[in-house]
C-alpha cells in the first residue's frame, strides 16, 4: 500500500476523495466544453417514425450535457446535498474564469481587421476560429449560466426531496424524477434566452418563430429525456458499486433523521 500523505486520514479516506474528485472534474470538464462548443455546430438527429419526419436538430455543446447531471445525482447520493451545491457553484465560477479569458484574448492587440457585416476577420485569417468561438461564446454565456443554475439547483433539490419523501429507497424514482424536471427548465431557459437575449439560433427569418423555438425546445429535451432513461441502469450499477467500495450507506442521513425524529417526538 502506497504511503498515504499527512493530509489523508485513512485509505478509506483517500478513496472517498479521490472518486469525489473524479466525478467532480467530469461534471466540471463537461460543463466547460458546453460553454466553449456551445451553438458552434448544429448537427441534425432527426428520424422518422411510422412515416411522420421528427425534426432533431442539437447544439453540439448540449452532447456533454447529460452526463453533468448523472455527476450530480452520484455525488447528491454518496456525498450529500453540499457538496453536490458546492461543484454546482464551482462550476459557475469556472465558466465565469474561461470567458474572462476568451474576453481577454480578443482584447489584446493586434487588433484584426474586422468584416463590417460579420464583425469576424476574414474566414481565410488565421484567428477566424478564434474569434468565431469567441462570439458565440460570449453570446450564449447569459443564457447557459441562467439555465445552468437554475436547471442544476433545481435537479440537487429535487432528488434530496424525493430522497427523504421516500426514506432513501426508490433510486430510480429521485434519480430521473429530479434529472428530467430540471432538463425541461434547462431546455426551455437556454433556448429562449439565447434566441430573445443572444439572438444566436440559426432561425429562417421567412418562417414563424416560436413554430422554430419549439423545435429546438422540444429536440434538446428529447435527447436529453432518452439520455436520462439510459442512465438509470449505469445509475443504479454505479451507487450500489460506489457504496461498497466507499464504504457509505446513502441513507444513513435519512435513517438518522428518523432516529432524531423518534427521540424528540
Amino acid at each position: 500500500m502506497a504511503e498515504l500523505h499527512p493530509i489523508e486520514a485513512s485509505e478509506l479516506h483517500a478513496r472517498r476523495e479521490r472518486i469525489f474528485l473524479g466525478l467532480a472534474g467530469l461534471f466540471l470538464a463537461s460543463m466547460t466544453m458546453l460553454n466553449i462548443l456551445g451553438v458552434s455546430r448544429f448537427v441534425d438527429l432527426s428520424f422518422t417514425v411510422f412515416g411522420v419526419r421528427v425534426p432533431m436538430p442539437l447544439a453540439v455543446g448540449v452532447l456533454p450535457y447529460p452526463i453533468t447531471f448523472l455527476c450530480t445525482d452520484f455525488i447528491s447520493e454518496l456525498y450529500g446535498r453540499r457538496r453536490a451545491n458546492a461543484v454546482v457553484w464551482t462550476g459557475l465560477l469556472l465558466n465565469v474564469w474561461v470567458i474572462a479569458f476568451l474576453w481577454l484574448g480578443g482584447a489584446l492587440p493586434p487588433d484584426p481587421a474586422l468584416e463590417r457585416a460579420t464583425g469576424l476577420p476574414a474566414p481565410q485569417a488565421y484567428d477566424f476560429a478564434f474569434y468565431r468561438i469567441r462570439m458565440l461564446t460570449m453570446g450564449t454565456v447569459a443564457a447557459s449560466m441562467v439555465a445552468y443554475l437554475s436547471a442544476q439547483l433545481c435537479d440537487v433539490f429535487l432528488f434530496h426531496f424525493w430522497k427523504k419523501l421516500t426514506r432513501g429507497r426508490h433510486l430510480w424514482l429521485r434519480n430521473n424524477g429530479s434529472t428530467l424536471v430540471s432538463q425541461l427548465v434547462d431546455t426551455v431557459a437556454v433556448i429562449s434566452i439565447t434566441h430573445f437575449y443572444a439572438r444566436a439560433l440559426p432561425l429562417d427569418p421567412d418562417r414563424d418563430v416560436w413554430p422554430q423555438i419549439f423545435v429546438f425546445i422540444g429536440s434538446g429535451y428529447l435527447f436529453k429525456f432518452c439520455v436520462a432513461l439510459l442512465d438509470t441502469i449505469p445509475f443504479y450499477l454505479g451507487v450500489h458499486w460506489l457504496s461498497r467500495y466507499l464504504e457509505i450507506d446513502p441513507t444513513l442521513e435519512h435513517a438518522a433523521g428518523r432516529e432524531e425524529s423518534g427521540l424528540n417526538a
